[in-house]
């Protein structure tokens, strides 16, 4: 127990060495303190888990220590010692967080037993925060990641849903682009987060049964009803609601929905009284809403109650320069899934994933990312493991790039270069590879070294030069001799007019 610390305060000099004697015999570590100040002295210095401390003391009020502690760590254990018992300072010091209040003289055994049960109570409740946080770690969702100018975008709509308590939300976006987590974060950032988050696909449930998923029913409402059975809406009571795939929603049962919207209100199969219903209703769906309400297969007067609040989701091929960080925050999800110790990915494997056109968006990728964990041997994923889609369309688009066989085969006067726009390919040939290095060189050059001012020279995000400048092993700082004796400002204009002066 010697992990245990205990500070006394109290002025009894005899009380304190008692206790101090007591307590310190029984294996658990030991400050005492004679007023006020000092004990704020020494709670800074010995950090205690426990407090014993005396109502009164010369110079200050046990009750304003209690509160000073509490503040400053609030899973501290603290039990009021004094001799003048009075029921305002017992309940305000239960109130303000006193495990115990005890008044003197008292039975040095009994105090013991309060002691330790109170840090029996403290163990069990670290196991039990423990026991949640690993619950929460193995069921977390996967998070919304990326620093491109749409998911910047993005974040700031749904901080503003969330503070704006915005009642109804629309969410489009392709398969996997990850509307469920957007949800989420509304709710999870909002006032709603302690009450339920409820979630019902509409095109995963007949639609004989989605009404009474979605509103419950009575007992005996239909041959099967054999108890009453709440619903989404009632379940859901206070917190929000999230109907996926909405666009598959049958047609009768979005006007049952859209009443639900303009009253509040609802009832269940067979009931005869309305249920008052306080939720946010999160719609989300791959489909083209407003085509489908052009032919007549959605209701428009519910489309626009739902289309307050529009968030569209990019697709993973137009937010390319997140990939990177969303691998490695892949890798890192999965490292703690699955307890593997995978590091990265290979430049090659990159490559891959980076040109990859994602048609199931970032769903695929992690699936993708999971399976060569899965399969892989060493720590640094390879394309190895990719699947047959991923490397078919890495091959197309090698296939595709221009080459010049018979030029590097040539020799003398038969070989020159080649020029169209801004770039030039010397005589001798150059790699994609060197190109891009020279051109990330360039940039930090131009920009004196500063990282971000390069990203965007480049147009790409910070985190992918980052992950550049590490494939092509450019350390900082660096000398104008490792820019290939390009000149800065010739260069830089040629290259980067959209950023000239």
């Amino acid at each position: 127990m010697e992990h245990n610390r205990i500070l006394i305060v109290d002025d009894e000099k005899l009380i304190s060495w008692s206790l101090s004697a007591m307590l310190s015999k029984a294996g658990y570590a030991v400050e005492t303190a004679a007023n006020g100040s000092e004990a704020i002295n020494k709670f800074s210095l010995f950090k205690p888990d426990m407090a014993l401390l005396d109502i009164r003391l010369p110079d200050a009020d046990g009750l304003d220590l209690l509160r000073q502690f509490k503040l400053r760590d609030k899973e501290l254990s603290v039990i009021m010692i004094t001799a003048n018992a009075d029921v305002d300072s017992a309940v305000m010091a239960l109130k303000l967080g006193a495990e115990d209040y005890i008044g003197k003289p008292f039975n040095m055994e009994a105090l013991r037993h309060v002691i330790d049960k109170a840090f029996e109570k403290r163990q069990l409740r670290e196991k039990l925060d423990f026991f949640r946080e690993e619950l929460r770690k193995k069921t977390e969702h996967d998070k919304l990641v990326g620093n491109s100018a749409s998911m910047v975008n993005l974040f700031k709509m749904i901080k503003v849903c969330a503070d704006t308590d915005a009642k109804t939300v629309l969410i489009l976006g392709e398969s996997g682009t990850g509307k469920e987590l957007v949800a989420r974060a509304i709710h999870n950032h909002s006032a709603r987060t302690e009450a339920p988050f409820a979630e019902v696909n509409c095109a995963a449930i007949p639609e004989t049964l989605l009404e009474s998923e979605l509103f419950g029913h009575e007992k005996g409402a239909y041959t099967d009803a054999s108890k009453r059975r709440k619903g989404i809406f009632e379940l859901a009571e206070g917190g929000t609601v999230f109907l996926d795939e909405i666009g598959d929603m049958p047609f009768s049962m979005q006007a049952k929905v859209l009443k639900v919207i303009e009253t509040k209100r609802f009832r269940r199969l067979g009931a005869e009284e309305d249920i008052q219903a306080d939720v946010r209703i999160i719609a989300a769906t791959h489909q083209d809403l407003p085509a489908m309400v052009k032919e007549r297969r959605f209701r428009g007067d519910l489309f626009y109650r739902l289309n307050v609040m529009n968030i569209p989701l990019p697709p993973l091929r137009e937010r390319t320069d997140d990939i990177p960080s969303l691998v490695q925050y892949f890798i890192e999800r999965l490292n703690e899934e699955y307890g593997l110790r995978v590091e990265g990915v290979s430049p090659e494997t990159m490559a891959y994933l980076t040109g990859y056109g994602w048609p199931g968006n970032v769903r695929e990728m992690r699936n993708a990312i999971e399976r060569s964990m899965m399969l892989e041997d060493s720590r640094i994923l390879t394309p190895a493991f990719l699947s047959a889609e991923i490397k078919q369309q890495h091959e197309k688009a090698q296939n595709k790039s221009p080459h010049a066989d018979s030029d590097a085969s040539a020799t003398g006067p038969a070989r020159h270069s080649f020029a169209r726009g801004h770039i030039t390919i010397p005589a001798g040939g150059i790699s994609l590879e060197e190109l891009e290095r020279q051109l990330i060189l360039m940039g930090l050059e131009i920009s004196g070294g500063n990282q971000t001012k390069a990203a965007k020279y480049l147009k790409m995000s910070r985190d992918t030069l980052r992950y550049r400048m590490k494939k092509f092993g450019l350390s900082e700082p660096f000398g104008k001799d490792e820019w290939c004796g390009m000149k800065t400002g010739e260069d830089a204009q040629r290259l980067f007019p959209h950023l000239a002066s």
